[in-house]
């Protein structure tokens, strides 16, 4: 079975009030239908760093993000997982005010999982940054996690549909 880590932006997409913002809107739905759909068929994992995220903010969203994330496996940062994510933000491939951003790559390309799953396109999913990333990542002895959001996953779904 494959892995996929899930960061932060994936349960509050998920709980957020649906957006008056088409875009954002069709984000919220794309995140509870693969979520609720089951994953694509993948072993979810997260991390404290997403829990720490997911308890911020509105008591009672962080409540309902921190629930959702209730009975995910919570991989840890190991210290060469911790190394690599000051790397990112010392060669300014993540900027040290995205440092969790570093965080959750990191434990996911330290824990080997197949995917990252993400809405952040912004420090993690970005694809000006990819290859920089790629390159740290393998200098590091890991392999960088397929990063993509939920809504890219349910694409590859409804094309086995046809």
């Amino acid at each position: 079975m494959a892995t996929a880590y899930i960061e932060t932006t994936v349960p509050s997409y998920y709980v957020a009030r649906t957006s008056d913002s088409l875009l954002q809107a069709a984000k919220q739905a794309a995140t509870r239908r693969w979520w609720d759909g089951g994953f694509s068929g993948f072993e979810l994992f997260t991390s404290l760093e997403t829990l720490d995220e997911a308890g911020k903010g509105d008591g009672k969203m962080a409540a309902d993000r921190l629930q959702l994330l209730r009975g995910i496996p919570l991989l840890p940062l190991p210290d060469e997982g911790l190394e690599l994510a000051r790397y990112l933000v010392t060669s300014g491939i993540v900027p040290q005010k995205a440092a969790s951003d570093a965080i959750h790559i990191a434990v996911a390309s330290a824990h080997r999982m197949d995917y990252l799953v993400t809405w952040n396109f912004k420090h993690i999913a970005n694809p000006f940054i990819q290859d920089r990333l790629r390159i740290a990542i393998t200098r590091a002895g890991f392999e960088l996690p397929v990063m993509c959001s939920p809504e890219e996953l349910l694409q590859n779904e409804d094309d086995e549909d046809d």
